[in-house]
């Protein structure tokens, strides 16, 4: 079963906590000096939250999968829409390891597909990656990804 994914910068983190545990009654799953995250079941989302991004708002959409077999096949409907997508093997970001395909839609919202492979203690691999993009995660420039439809290459690192 696959999960839909948002990350919202934020200006203040605290505040944010406060209003995202009320309105969704429930604390969230993983809580950093810099980031926090709910999985929810109803809804079935994965919803992050960071002080990362250089604007607050959307800062990305996604979705998560349970395993590699369905990352795979996301990958290949991507590269069948012929949007540049980016693929990652066990990149470490938004403090967890991951196997993850990137692309932008048309207007330019960076959508992440992901299949987490474990936690990690740091938020990226690459700790000047906020000077590199504009995005709270990891999210690759639409000029950063290649134009060659499913090149492998990793931007966290």
């Amino acid at each position: 079963m696959k999960r839909f994914h948002v990350h919202v910068a934020v200006a203040d983190l605290p505040q944010s906590i406060q209003f995202y545990s009320t309105f969704f009654n429930t604390p969230p799953s993983v809580e950093k000096e810099d980031y926090a995250k709910w999985m929810l079941d109803d809804p079935r989302i994965n919803f992050a939250i960071s002080t990362r991004g250089r604007e607050p708002g959307l800062d990305h959409l996604g979705i998560q999968v349970e395993n590699s077999d369905d990352l795979q096949e996301i990958s290949l409907r991507l590269k069948a829409a012929q949007q540049p997508i980016l693929e990652q093997e066990q990149t470490t970001c938004c403090y967890a390891k991951a196997d993850k395909t990137w692309v932008h839609d048309p207007q330019g919202i960076a959508w992440e597909s992901f299949y987490t492979t474990g936690a990690a203690t740091t938020y990226g691999e690459d700790a000047n990656f906020e000077t590199q993009t504009n995005s709270a995660c990891c999210a690759p420039m639409p000029e950063v990804i290649p134009v060659s439809f499913g090149k492998k290459k990793d931007s966290c690192s």
